[in-house]
């Protein structure tokens, strides 16, 4: 009790320290070089009217070989959860997916990495090569639609540059850890054609044994990720650019087990694999000084397979008086999406109303194909089944930036989207959806004489609606309902003592309509089924800051905090939703110990919440330490890093059902651990 009240007092200090009522700014932020793309329009951090958190190139630079969704959920109110080989599952604010069985889903939360569509696929992104992930909370109706309702994730690689330049790194670590990679870019054609090609091996063994297979690699890491961009400067009025992504992903699974130790017992580990195709094509064309138009047209394909032993133990580990059982379940899926998009964009001589207002245009399609065949063996008898599922996507959207004066601008933005959807399984099931989904925003922007920007934002955003599609669910609906979210959004980016001092606070408030909610009926072996439904109601409250301070030239500090309240009523009970703890913080230093040496530190702290919907089992709240030493002459670098370096224990999945034989099948609490202390080296060299 005495740690959770100053870890909370802390949070609120922090949280106080980030308004601006204490200090006066004079000038623009010097140190606000980064820009964020997610946007119609590019824009600096500081002038962002948005709930968004960058990480920099310059916080990824050795951390290529970690999981990119637990690198996300450092930032505020972002949470995950693994139930696989790693984490692949985002929660922004409480709302996002936990986990993927039998039945089709609709993302919540949005996930572009260069132009391309991975909400779906985020276990075939990488962290090798990228200069940025932005992080917008909220919804995000008007520019991304349907994915967008919790918000979205936005990573971009290094580009191309007309100047030869690469980067090359190698890592070793604990739990047989290896990974290597290599960057090259640079003029192909002078003044014609840009390249950048990147490549990235990561593999390790993982952090669980399997004792009765005397094995220490069932849960390992085999990623592979290859990106190749290419820039075409056709004229002087018109680019092309063309992304081109592969990642093959081998990972094993087997990460659960009776006694909830990292000792499993599988005779049959499971796999979580991927394998991804896919490209963006855009196209910028300037047809004068008033406007240009944006057209891209992005495809993947991905072949899945998430497999694991349902019973987590071997044919003959309990006695048959116990009734143990032998199950093993897969799914193997086949995905394909072809995304279009065409956006005509006004530039400084096109503004239109006595040139006050910026204005934005655009069509939006979208295709998306699905088959899945999964293989439940059950003593050796397969129950196979299988489905389909197809959605389109068609939606018109724009946006319009009003300056009412030089200090105030008002913004409003509208899309709407047609939504079909076609399922079709084996058993037999054959349902189809055809609605008219509505979403955007209106915003207040005030920009101060001190130049702070002051915001107040409405935005709605939409998730379509979906099918059950198990006839095992008997009395349970078939199709649950879209779901809608109406947000308000009010916050201050502000500079302090000279700009030295960076902050971001928002305070934010959300009503949620026909929420969905993850439901599961049954147990392991009496037939484990999960399904979705509509609550009543739901909504939830909280702030989000950011701290970033340079009190000289050797020494960064930086904070993230995020508070959380949500709730909702289903069947007239008033309950948390699961993944949502009520605060999150990340607080840490760069120490410049010298011109070559860095000293790199963090905590990272997250509370208590619930594993699902519907049990009242939870996960602990949770602080770990991260550390890193960097050696930095010429073009090399090495960084001896550490992560979790007190080894604490911390869950990052939970079930609650009856699956142990030894104690009778009563209902226990089941976890996924966290990682434990891992440490390691890496070595680069840019040039």
């Amino acid at each position: 009790m005495k740690s959770t009240t100053l870890t909370v007092s802390i949070i609120a200090s922090i949280a106080i320290l980030n308004t601006s009522a204490f200090a006066d700014n004079e000038s623009e932020n010097a140190l606000d070089p980064i820009v964020v793309n997610a946007d119609f329009r590019e824009a600096k951090l500081s002038e962002t009217a948005n709930a968004v958190t960058v990480i920099g190139e310059d916080k990824l630079y050795d951390k290529a070989s970690q999981s990119l969704v637990e690198i996300l959920g450092s930032t505020a109110n972002v949470n995950f959860t693994a139930g696989a080989s790693k984490a692949k599952y985002i929660q922004i604010r409480g709302i996002g997916e936990r986990s993927q069985f039998e039945a089709p889903i609709n993302p919540s939360v949005g996930f572009m990495v260069d132009g391309i569509d991975f909400s779906n696929d985020t276990l075939g992104a990488s962290l090798f090569d990228v200069k940025q992930i932005e992080v917008l909370r909220g919804p995000q109706g008007t520019t991304f639609g349907a994915n967008g309702m919790a918000g979205v994730i936005n990573i971009s690689s290094n580009e191309p540059t007309e100047e030869t330049e690469g980067h090359i790194e190698a890592t070793v670590g604990n739990y047989n850890t290896q990974a290597i990679g290599a960057a090259v870019g640079g003029t192909l054609i002078e003044d014609k054609l840009l390249g950048r090609i990147s490549v990235y091996q990561n593999q390790s063994d993982g952090f669980m044994k399997n004792s009765y297979l005397n094995r220490e690699d069932t849960n390992n890491i085999d990623e592979l990720a290859a990106k190749l961009q290419l820039r075409w400067l056709a004229t002087d009025n018109h680019t092309i650019d063309l992304n081109v992504m592969h990642t093959d992903i081998d990972n094993g699974y087997d990460a659960f087990t009776l006694d909830n130790s990292r000792d499993s017992h599988s005779d049959n580990p499971g796999k979580d694999q991927q394998e991804t195709d896919a490209f963006a094509l855009k196209s910028t064309y300037q047809f004068n000084d008033t406007m240009h138009l944006i057209s891209t047209v992005a495809y993947s394909k991905s072949d899945t397979t998430y497999s694991y032993d349902e019973d987590w133990s071997y044919a003959g580990e309990f006695d048959a008086a116990l009734w143990p059982y032998n199950y093993t379940d897969e799914y193997k899926r086949d995905k394909k999406q072809i995304d279009i998009d065409l956006r005509l964009v006004s530039d400084e001589s096109g503004k239109i109303f006595n040139d006050s207002t910026d204005w934005t245009l655009g069509l939006y399609a979208k295709k998306y194909d699905e088959k899945l065949n999964r293989n439940h063996i059950k003593e050796g008898v397969n129950e196979a089944s299988s489905y389909t599922h197809e959605a389109q996507n068609k939606a018109i959207y724009g946006q319009l930036d009003h300056a009412v004066s030089n200090k105030i601008t008002l913004i409003g933005g509208l899309r709407v989207e047609k939504w079909e959807t076609d399922y079709k399984n084996s058993q037999p099931i054959n349902l189809s959806n055809d609605e008219l989904l509505t979403g955007g925003k209106i915003g207040l922007n005030y920009k101060s004489d001190t130049e702070d920007l002051y915001y107040v934002t409405v935005s709605k955003g939409y998730k379509p609606g979906g099918v059950n599609g198990s006839n095992s669910l008997a009395g349970i609906e078939r199709a649950y309902n879209t779901e809608t979210l109406w947000n308000l959004e009010t916050g201050i980016n502000s500079n302090h003592f000279d700009d030295t001092l960076i902050s971001r606070l928002n305070f934010f408030y959300g009503e949620r309509e026909d929420q969905q909610i993850k439901l599961y009926a049954g147990g392991a072996a009496q037939g484990f089924e999960n399904y979705l439904a509509n609550a009543s109601r739901g909504d939830y409250y909280g702030l989000e800051s950011q701290l970033d301070y340079y009190p000289n030239d050797n020494l960064y500090l930086f904070s993230t905090v995020g508070l959380l309240k949500s709730t909702f009523n289903y069947n007239s009970n008033e309950r948390t939703p699961a993944q949502s703890p009520k605060y999150q913080y990340n607080i840490g230093f760069n120490y410049g110990i010298n011109d070559a040496l860095t000293l790199k530190s963090n905590i990272e702290g997250k509370g208590s919440y619930y594993f699902s919907n519907t049990h009242d089992q939870k996960s602990d709240a949770y602080r770990l330490l991260h550390s890193s030493l960097e050696y930095t002459t010429g073009e090399w670098t090495a960084t001896l890093w550490a992560r979790n370096l007190t080894d604490t224990e911390y869950q990052t999945r939970g079930f609650f059902f009856e699956n142990n034989p030894a104690t009778g099948y009563i209902k226990e609490l089941f976890t996924q651990q966290g990682m434990p202390r891992t440490f390691g080296a890496t070595v680069s060299y840019d040039f």
